[in-house]
């Protein structure tokens, strides 16, 4: 068994220091960061459906030590080009504080998907992670895409930072997901069992309209048109760049069991009914309550899913040199993940959303900024 490779894209806020609100203000700062360091096809920054909004993306490594040295590459090239237009970066699902209305990007398909999508696009100014790990053909990536959806609802709890939005406290852990959950293609897919029938729907969507083109089909784990990937596309953002390791560390070891082991078929297959309620009970309460139980589909504490995730993929962290990572992050997590940080800083500041994203700025540049 050995290590598939593996990419992070990351969505980022621009943030007004002094009012908290974001700004609409990424093409100064893609002007910026170019004008710096020449893009390249594999490691850069770029735009996303709003202004106030900037991706990155990694290129494709088999090591959590290089991937994270490129995620905070990312994050600094992402943070200094900020500060050179006046405003900061912060790694959170959603804004903690009202902004107005958002500024689209003006390209013909972001115009377009306003057009009409309407008020879920405008709603839409949201940061989430996409993980991409190497598959051998499309048919093993469909493969795989059928034995993930019951682990996915996990990912999305681990990486649950988002529960302020527009000043006030949404009561969910991961209000980002709820939000992304109304585009009509997004999602959790019950199994499509080939590539046949993941190509039938997917084109059934889009002669729909629920998607415009295959680039919006938005499953949680999908068939990346542009690489040789699945795209793990459930995760908020995570502020800790460790936390965003963790998570990759995770879905590779998923991929890779459902890739490369004999997966006996006594797992459940779920209807499309309980992967949403398992959904929305991961958002809701992120790991600070009960989750279902892949296996067995009955909620139990968040800790012990955890530990199942762990013995489940515990070769093939083991292939990958990733134990002692994943053993020491799930505990890291377990005492306090995104949410719960957002609520501390909350909490301290006396109930001041404004000190939620000073904290947010801070802890998203740690990584980088002395």
């Amino acid at each position: 068994m050995k290590p598939r490779t593996i990419g992070v894209e990351e969505e980022f806020l621009l943030v007004d220091p002094a009012t908290r609100k974001v700004s609409p203000v990424s093409q100064h700062v893609l002007q910026r960061a170019h004008g710096e360091q020449p893009a390249t096809s594999d490691e850069d920054l770029d735009k996303e459906l709003f202004r106030h909004q900037l991706e990155t993306r990694t290129p494709p490594d088999k090591d959590l030590g290089e991937l994270r040295e490129h995620l905070v590459r990312q994050r600094r090239a992402a943070g200094e080009a900020a500060e050179l237009a006046g405003v900061a970066t912060i790694a959170s699902g959603t804004s903690p504080v009202a902004s107005g209305e958002p500024r689209v990007t003006r390209v013909d398909r972001y115009l377009t998907m306003l057009e009409t999508y309407g008020e879920i696009a405008r709603v839409a100014g949201i940061c989430g992670m996409h993980v991409h790990v190497e598959v051998d053909s499309e048919e093993q990536g469909v493969a795989v895409i059928d034995r993930l959806s019951p682990w996915l609802p996990v990912v999305l709890a681990i990486s649950a930072n988002s529960p302020y939005v527009e000043g006030r406290d949404t009561g969910y852990h991961s209000w980002r997901s709820r939000v992304w959950a109304q585009w009509p293609s997004a999602g959790p897919a019950e199994q499509f069992g080939s590539l046949a029938a993941y190509r039938e729907v997917s084109g059934q969507l889009i002669a729909s309209g629920a998607a415009l083109d295959r680039g919006m089909i938005y499953f949680d784990a999908r068939l990346s048109e542009a690489n040789p990937t699945v795209e793990v596309r459930t995760s908020d953002v995570c502020t800790d760049p460790d936390d965003a390791v963790l998570i990759a560390a995770l879905v590779r070891g998923l991929v890779m069991r459902a890739a490369d082991s004999d997966v006996d078929g006594s797992e459940p297959v779920w209807r499309a009914e309980l992967l949403r309620a398992a959904h929305w009970r991961a958002a809701r309460y992120g790991l600070s309550n009960r989750l279902l139980s892949p296996i067995t589909a009955e909620p139990v504490p968040a800790r012990e899913v955890l530990a199942l995730l762990f013995a489940t993929v515990r070769d093939q962290l083991e292939a990958c040199g990733d134990v002692d990572l994943v053993s020491d992050g799930l505990e890291r997590v377990l005492a306090g993940g995104g949410a719960s940080r957002q609520h501390a800083a909350y909490e301290r500041s006396g109930g001041d959303l404004a000190a939620v994203v000073d904290d947010l700025v801070v802890r998203t540049n740690a990584c980088w900024h002395t």
